[in-house]
């Protein structure tokens, strides 16, 4: 067989790949219409789609959008819930109550931990933008009260957010992950909740270092931290409710599916686990609590809470868009041939490491075209396509933590979180990027390593 054909399916990745770093990075185009480009090429490039057609261009086309109604139908729900879920908490000032409380218990002179894990915990089901406008406030406080530190408070804050908001459902990137890879939702709540623990201890004391180097003074503007009277707020008991409630109820019914046999996941209380302990209901429930807490605390009636869902949805949309689109892009590089292709290299005796290739491929995307969550969503669907039918000698949830670190090495100005912390928090370009940038760096090269040697030490297979 003709060399060029042989290679055809890494060819048309590689032009697919390449055609959605262009048209976001060079061209600026929405990555929701980049991606979908993207598809239609990859489909247009392969040569035999499946079923039966009699326009190749076409076919290429109307597969590209079935792949696309395939990943909204699996995620679309749960997406616009999470955003309903995180509006809600921030306007009933449930999430505030949280970090005053955290706050609270570890005192003022811990509060950089404190600023960490509230990030760490607020971006599991909070966009990683609307954690960081809702703690920055906190680090002005700070900073401006002990007048040092500040570029710790800043560091704490990114760093837990952003390790969350890439690691564990329901954030979009995860979620989709969790989806292509078939990997128990539970599970992937557990394994990123832990995984990103290590990281995000080192994050903190590097930030610490990091922060007597580089001493940048917050800036000067009203305290926006405790707008609302602390007895407004709810009590931490109903403010942390809607988010550990449907993380309970998926990990739960996961671990019944895990450790139970067959015989027991079939009873009538069984049933109803899983009925409740399913993602969609799950997060149902925790949104349900959160908008009955926000009407609680804002004294408002049924209009007024159906009113407040109108931002949430408009911000889900978008991601809904941006992140079937990018299941349709991985969903069309299935049907390239590439996983026959990498099959093929490894029948001729080349080994490949799949945990360190799912972190370059999320990386180089990442650092091309600057979405951390298109960069998770085009490598889940890439990886997943390389590995089908490969027995790998560790669980595949590694492969989701390799492209989750991965999609966070290296933000630069290209990604939309560089500006929301250049701007929020008062630094400079350069500022940001020696601060942001190489600390984001960072977790990601330490996620890889912690990757790498706990899917050779305890492999969960």
């Amino acid at each position: 067989m003709d060399s060029t054909v042989t290679h055809w399916p890494i060819i048309v990745l590689l032009i697919g790949i390449a055609a959605v770093v262009i048209l976001i990075a060079v061209f600026k185009i929405h990555a929701f219409l980049s991606l979908i480009c993207a598809s239609v090429v990859v489909g247009v490039l392969t040569q035999q789609l499946p079923g039966q057609y009699s326009n190749h261009y076409v076919r290429a086309v109307e597969l590209s959008m079935t792949e696309f109604g395939v990943v909204a139908g699996k995620i679309a729900f749960v997406i616009a819930l999470a955003a309903i879920l995180g509006v809600a908490l921030t306007m009933s000032g449930a999430a505030e109550k949280i970090v005053i409380k955290f706050i609270g218990l570890l005192g003022e002179k811990l509060a950089p931990i404190a600023l960490l894990i509230s990030g760490f915990v607020l971006s599991i089901p909070v966009f990683f933008d609307t954690v960081f406008f809702l703690l920055i406030p906190i680090a002005y406080s700070m900073g401006q009260k002990i007048r040092k530190d500040y570029v710790l408070f800043v560091m704490a804050i990114s760093a837990g957010a952003a390790i969350t908001h890439s690691l564990v459902p329901p954030t979009p990137g995860p979620l989709v992950m969790a989806e292509d890879l078939s990997l128990n939702l539970g599970l992937v709540i557990v394994v990123g909740f832990l995984a990103g623990i290590l990281p995000a201890i080192v994050a903190y004391l590097f930030a610490k270092r990091l922060s007597k180097r580089i001493p940048i003074e917050p800036p000067v503007m009203q305290d926006e931290a405790m707008e609302e009277p602390l007895s407004s707020l709810p009590p931490f008991g109903l403010a942390i409710l809607p988010i550990i409630v449907p993380l309970i109820l998926i990990i739960n019914s996961s671990a019944l599916e895990y450790f139970a046999g067959e015989n027991e996941t079939q009873g009538t209380v069984a049933t109803f686990w899983h009925f409740i302990g399913n993602k969609n209901m799950a997060m149902l429930l925790g949104t349900i609590l959160a908008l009955w807490l926000l009407a609680k605390q804002k004294g408002w009636g049924i209009k007024q809470v159906g009113q407040s869902l109108e931002k949430p949805l408009e911000i889900a949309g978008i991601i809904i868009l941006i992140t079937s689109a990018g299941g349709a892009f991985g969903g069309m590089i299935k049907h390239s041939g590439i996983g026959d292709w990498i099959k093929g290299l490894a029948l001729g005796g080349i080994e490949l490491n799949y945990v360190l290739l799912a972190w370059l491929v999320a990386a180089v995307m990442k650092i091309a075209q600057g979405s951390g969550t298109v960069a998770m969503i085009t490598t889940a669907g890439i990886m997943v396509t390389l590995t089908t039918g490969i027995d790998l000698p560790y669980h595949p949830v590694y492969l989701l933590l390799a492209i989750g670190f991965g999609s966070m090495f290296i933000s630069w100005m290209n990604d939309s979180g560089f500006w929301v912390v250049c701007k929020m928090s008062g630094f400079s370009e350069k500022q940001t990027l020696q601060t942001w940038t190489v600390t984001l760096g960072l977790i990601g090269l330490v996620g890889l390593i912690q990757v790498l040697i706990l899917s050779k030490v305890i492999p969960l297979v």
